[in-house]
């Protein structure tokens, strides 16, 4: 009997080890979206996206119906580097519940062109993102977002 809870404590032990090393894949999978965001220009961070992002990820804003493919959302960032070139997107909080990471992120940048039709006029603007990333074996396959856009332009446009 000694023997059959040996067994078994070591057999709990031992995958609650292998949950947490898929817990910490997961958190690392979708930081790297994050490090994209950061960075959208950079080849190195688009193709690491494209490594955990599944083939037919999608990203998903409102309920009009419409999604953004992955090479949509890749292509989409291109050139923000270049309007936005100090454009930092920081994780302030990760929570992971099954196939299932929340983040609370805060957007940060300043636009050095007119930003969806305001002039900024050396303005920056600080925002509250939240996203919802659904994995499938440490593969992000779809993400839910809402960002803070009106008040970027708000702040930006100085009211």
């Amino acid at each position: 009997m000694t023997s059959l809870r040996t067994i078994l404590a070591a057999g709990s032990i031992g995958l609650a080890t292998i949950a947490s090393a898929a817990s910490a894949g997961n958190k690392e999978n979708v930081q790297v979206f994050y490090d994209f965001l950061s960075n959208p220009g950079s080849e190195a961070h688009a193709a690491a996206f494209m490594e955990i992002a599944s083939e037919d990820w999608e990203s998903i804003g409102d309920y009009s119906g419409k999604t953004k493919s992955r090479d949509d959302f890749v292509g989409q960032l291109g050139g923000f580097d270049k309007l936005v070139p100090d454009l930092e997107w920081a994780v302030e909080d990760m929570i992971e519940d099954g196939n299932t990471v929340v983040v609370r992120s805060r957007a940060t940048g300043t636009p050095v062109a007119p930003f969806f039709g305001v002039d900024g006029q050396g303005r920056s603007f600080d925002i509250l993102a939240i996203d919802i990333h659904e994995l499938e074996d440490g593969v992000i396959t779809r993400s839910y977002h809402v960002e803070d856009w009106a008040g970027a332009l708000q702040q930006l446009s100085g009211r």
